[in-house]
């Protein structure tokens, strides 16, 4: 395994909801109001993690039907504990071979998976292929080359200034494609065409350090894979290194924000 994606574990749903899934929450409805998401139709949620999508489609969409897929059995259940609502599936299953039939879909979508599928046009393949005619396809990721992410940011360059080697495991290295021209390239490789891009942000605001901190302590994604792969001493450092270095508020909050590259496509 590389020694990147040793770090990228997923399976924990409530210590990736602390880390990421509540991020993800900001950026949901933004993204559903800029594809034009329509209400009474039929979604497919690709790569549904803790559900963070799934559940603004449900809020603000009034959908016919949701299938949420993604291959982590804890994000799964986790979403499903989260979420009752009877128009909504949760499945095991994989964004490069995805167990529905051809033109079953009015809107496809996935947030913050794409970069994290190993082979991403046959995920975009599977994902045109899903959807109805005249249907949706539409993705974001944050725009880790452009430092989008400033909390990851700021983590990474922390763990590099005391482990040279951690910058090799920084997503803005490891993801050099999520770029307005780099994600478009792949949709139309995916044969995609009329592709539209906008970028979404979202301030992130820590209460206070530990609000901060203790996401990456849990494991749930590449940072805080990293971050408990340490021993006791290089984590205190990497800590302390966090401490002094973070903006601040007057009142001890943490003021951030990320950026994410949203992208869609009507299916002919």
């Amino acid at each position: 395994m590389a020694e990147a994606a040793r770090h990228d574990a997923w399976q924990a749903g409530d210590s990736y909801d602390a880390y990421m899934g509540r991020w993800s929450r900001e950026i949901a409805p933004r993204f559903l109001d800029w594809i034009d998401a329509g209400h009474g139709l039929d979604w497919l949620d690709v790569g549904c993690g803790t559900g963070a999508l799934s559940a603004t489609i449900l809020a603000r969409c009034n959908p016919r039907s949701l299938i949420s897929i993604d291959p982590s059995e804890g994000f799964v259940t986790a979403a499903q504990a989260k979420i009752k609502d009877v128009r909504a599936e949760f499945r095991i299953g994989d964004a490069q071979n995805l167990p529905l039939e051809s033109g079953s879909r009015d809107r496809v979508v996935s947030a913050l998976v794409l970069n994290f599928v190993p082979d991403k046009i046959k995920a975009l393949t599977e994902m045109q292929r899903i959807a109805r005619p005249g249907g949706t396809v539409a993705f974001y990721v944050w725009d880790y080359p452009g430092g989008g992410v400033e909390f990851m940011r700021a983590f990474w360059t922390a763990a590099a200034s005391l482990d040279p080697a951690a910058a090799d495991l920084a997503e803005g290295r490891r993801f050099p494609f999520c770029t307005a021209e780099g994600l478009s390239d792949l949709m139309r490789k995916a044969g995609f065409s009329a592709i539209d891009v906008t970028s979404i942000e979202v301030p992130t605001v820590f209460r206070d350090f530990d609000d901060f901190w203790r996401p990456f302590t849990l494991g749930a994604g590449p940072a805080p894979g990293y971050c408990v792969s340490l021993g006791a001493e290089a984590r205190q450092r990497l800590q302390h290194r966090l401490q002094d270095t973070l903006p601040r508020r007057e009142d001890g909050a943490i003021p951030l924000k990320t950026r994410a590259w949203a992208l869609k496509s009507r299916v002919a």
